[in-house]
């Protein structure tokens, strides 16, 4: 018989009782949804929702040259990142190609907690200590942590029955929960408002209850990788693996803000040479014209030219139309369609974000 071979949160009893359909993703089993993929990404975007990210990496960086040893592993500037502050940026090798993308968040003097994407925790790692001239003292500490994202315009109300403060938007706040370290970060992937807690993981569970008691009377949901997956596409954010990975370089991808050009990093050599080059293509965003659902790999023509894939394609509904991201020349004008099915949709080249809330 064959066994399985996927890893399972701590929350993985919780989700299967709760009649999540389960689904392997980045070597985990994980719960794609639990109603509906429309009504969780609703809730989300009108009050509040959970996930469970605990399939995300966590690893701790410290000593007194920690500072100096990230500085030259990302392409953003850590300088810019206060203290109790994170950070976005990317991790890449030396031809500019992105290993990773991360979050880093300053805990203090010399102290700082790096989130990683799931199915890149090892590789990171591992690139990490290969470059670690500087003898930072590294820790993996992914087995020891869970992981949820609260996501919403009401997740402040529903954080606040829990904790006495909370920290600001993009701020780390290092609390202890139930006699364990917690931290809360004032990020997320949705385009709206939110937590990120990484917690001890014999408290995951204990804490998840917690906040769904906590936001009930809000509305709150528990919500699944399929909504998780518009909501970020919807805010314009990246999917490593599908939309990069190192086969593409920050500055094929973007965003433009990721990178310090002012200082130095691993990859910027070859980065400095793609800035200028025309040839590359370039990761764009489309909006269909006409109804029609977009998929990773439908093909983009321009004048009825092929000029590449999509890289994620999904019906917005916020937006109630198709969304895509795909890599095409640059400067190439004309008249888009994306195939959708067995037809071709009329679409046209827009800014990100494709949703943005109101203010």
């Amino acid at each position: 018989m064959q066994t399985n071979t996927f890893r399972r949160t701590p929350l993985y009893s919780w989700h299967k009782n709760a009649g999540a359909k389960l689904v392997p993703f980045a070597g985990w089993e994980m719960p794609v949804v639990y109603t509906s993929i429309m009504e969780e990404h609703k809730a989300v975007r009108k009050g509040l929702g959970l996930f469970d990210v605990s399939h995300m990496g966590q690893i701790f960086v410290e000593g007194k040259n920690s500072f100096k040893f990230i500085q030259n592993l990302i392409t953003n500037d850590l300088s810019r990142c206060k203290l109790k502050c994170g950070i976005y940026g990317h991790l890449c090798n030396e031809k500019g190609g992105v290993i990773d993308d991360i979050f880093v968040y300053s805990l203090g003097l010399e102290r700082y907690l790096i989130i990683v994407n799931a199915a890149t925790i090892q590789k990171d790692f591992e690139w990490m200590k290969k470059n670690n001239l500087c003898e930072a003292r590294l820790e993996n500490s992914s087995a020891s942590f869970g992981m949820m994202a609260l996501q919403g315009p009401k997740s402040e109300a529903c954080a606040l029955q829990i904790f006495k403060t909370l920290p600001n938007r993009h701020e780390i706040q290092e609390v202890m929960y139930a006699g364990a370290p917690l931290f809360i970060c004032r990020t997320g992937y949705t385009g709206e408002d939110g937590f990120e807690f990484v917690v001890h993981e014999s408290k995951t569970v204990q804490l998840w209850e917690q906040i769904l008691t906590s936001g009930h009377e809000l509305g709150i949901l528990p919500c699944g990788l399929g909504a998780r997956d518009t909501l970020r596409l919807e805010a314009g954010y990246l999917l490593y693996g599908q939309d990069v990975d190192e086969t593409k370089s920050t500055v094929e991808s973007g965003p433009s803000w990721v990178v310090a050009w002012q200082k130095d990093f691993i990859g910027k050599e070859a980065l400095l040479k793609k800035k200028d080059d025309k040839s590359l293509n370039k990761l764009f965003a489309f909006r269909l014209k006409e109804r029609g659902i977009p998929r990773h790999s439908s093909q983009v023509y321009c004048n009825g030219n092929l000029v590449g894939r999509v890289t994620s394609g999904s019906f917005s509904p916020s937006l109630n139309i198709g969304i895509a991201l795909a890599y095409v020349p640059q400067n190439l004008e004309g008249n888009f369609e994306i195939e959708c099915g067995a037809k071709r949709v009329m679409a046209e080249k827009v800014r990100l974000p494709f949703y943005k809330k109101e203010q």
